[in-house]
């Protein structure tokens, strides 16, 4: 896997990430937002009736639901100005060699047909609003690993479908939850089966590639009891001269003693409004670890959440966020104690340069019947200078006095005379400041697969000297 980031990080370093892919959509529905659109995705994709309803009835809330009063300010989204589906000319395939040549290009400067042949159990690939590419290894597929697109999972696995879709994060959650209700569009269904540990990680990668479009892909995950899987999410790119807009949504379900572990790596446009929902609940005796890096972007908002909901279950956070110039990254986590003698860690970093701003936003809550329970939380953030802002709202709601809760929050900025003791050991000022970033996340980047530490030292590298190079 180090040569696909090795790829990413040679293609990022020349400032010009263009991995732009000039494909005649097959339907490219125009921008705004009406219950008509909304019914020509459904037809588009050969609905049944049920799910077309959803999307309806995910419309009116939208309709009725206002904007949050929290976050980064969206004055400059415009959704009437936003296209809701583009559908590539490409059918769905298992063989990348059916994949249209301009668009297996891209993926192939992406290194993901490599990395699956290399180091990945599976790999999905969507490009604009459709999974053109669904691929699992054969011996998974027949102990019974599901791993499919959300569309072809709606066909083929319904009752599954049903019980899960937007249970967890109903349409009713926020207005933006409402409006991936009604546009979904793509993303990924993973089940693993009771008691089955998956040796190889699998991943899904999104490609951008229409100015001015929205991606609105949806991902299931359900870890059936005793089963382990790790699930990795890349997002990309290229920049527009106009606002493009994601908003995924993520459910994960982890049964009864299951581990799952959900893996980002987001390094979007800086053209880009990113506002994500990722959600998980855990059942007695599970584990459910996020770990995220969020790079690139105009504007973010996303907080991995868990839900503890059975005994002795475990949520494990950690997260790095990357400020540049003009960006507000407005990151942060939830985690819910329900079930007793639950236990939580949350560990998150977050640097600010160039002026931008870095938010922690955290929400921890322990019920009354969580007796017994622990939680950690530590969110830090390094300024690199005057000129940027950080911030953090952790907010923590104890409802027990039997429960131990530990809270560390810190901010700072690099001090001159620690510059200036690197710079008169011959370093110059940026290699000083990158050796200070690095040091800071490096707690962090030891929870880290090898090849993604690799590939975030690289990206901080990049950052850094792109805001102060």
């Amino acid at each position: 896997m180090s040569d696909l980031h090795e790829l990413l990080y040679e293609l990022k370093k020349k400032e010009d990430f263009q991995i732009k892919v000039n494909v005649q959509p097959a339907i490219k529905l125009p921008a705004g937002l009406n219950r008509k659109l909304i019914y020509e995705i459904s037809e588009a994709k050969n609905e049944p009736a049920w799910m077309t309803e959803h999307r309806i009835k995910s419309f009116e809330i939208f309709e009725k639901w206002h904007e949050p009063d929290w976050g980064v300010t969206r004055d400059e989204l415009d959704l009437s100005k936003i296209v809701p589906y583009v559908k590539p000319n490409a059918k769905k395939t298992t063989t990348w060699e059916e994949v249209p040549e301009e668009i297996k290009q891209a993926f192939d400067k992406l290194g993901i047909p490599e990395a699956e042949r290399k180091y990945l159990a599976g790999v999905g690939a969507q490009f604009d609003s459709e999974m053109i590419y669904k691929n699992i290894k054969e011996e998974l597929k027949k102990i019974g690993v599901i791993f499919t697109d959300i569309e072809t999972a709606v066909r083929e696995y319904p009752d599954l479908v049903k019980e899960y879709f937007m249970k967890l994060v109903p349409p009713t959650d926020n207005k933006y939850a409402a409006l991936h209700g009604a546009l979904w569009s793509g993303g990924t269904f993973l089940y693993v089966p009771k008691g089955v540990k998956v040796p190889l990680p699998l991943q899904s990668y999104f490609l951008f590639g229409n100015p001015g479009g929205g991606q609105f892909e949806h991902t299931i995950i359900i870890a059936d009891e005793g089963s382990e899987v790790t699930y990795i999410e890349g997002c990309t790119a290229p920049k527009y001269d106009v606002v493009n807009l994601h908003v995924g949504t993520v459910e994960v379900y982890v049964k009864k003693g299951a581990k799952m572990k959900y893996l980002t790596m987001q390094n979007w446009s800086k053209n880009m409004f990113n506002l994500e929902i990722k959600r998980a609940i855990a059942e007695e005796d599970a584990v459910m670890t996020w770990v995220s890096g969020s790079f690139g972007s105009y504007k973010t908002m996303v907080y991995p959440a868990t839900i503890l909901k059975g005994d002795n279950s475990v949520s494990e956070n950690v997260s790095i966020s990357f400020a540049g110039p003009g960006q507000h990254i407005d990151t942060g986590s939830k985690v819910i104690h329900i079930g007793k003698n639950t236990r939580s860690t949350v560990d998150a970093r977050s640097i600010s340069i160039g002026g931008g701003w870095s938010f922690y936003r955290g929400l921890l809550k322990i019920m009354e019947s969580a007796k017994g329970s622990k939680a950690s939380v530590s969110c830090t953030g390094l300024m690199i200078d005057n000129k940027s802002k950080s911030d953090t709202v952790p907010i923590i709601e104890v409802y027990n006095t039997d429960s131990d809760v530990g809270h560390e929050a810190k901010i700072g900025r690099i001090k001159d005379e620690q510059i200036f003791y690197l710079m008169s050991r011959g370093l110059s000022e940026l290699e000083a400041k990158g050796l200070i970033v690095k040091g800071f996340i490096q707690p962090v980047v030891q929870e880290l697969p090898f090849e993604y530490a690799i590939e975030l030292n690289r990206l901080v590298d990049m950052e850094i000297e792109s805001s102060i190079g």
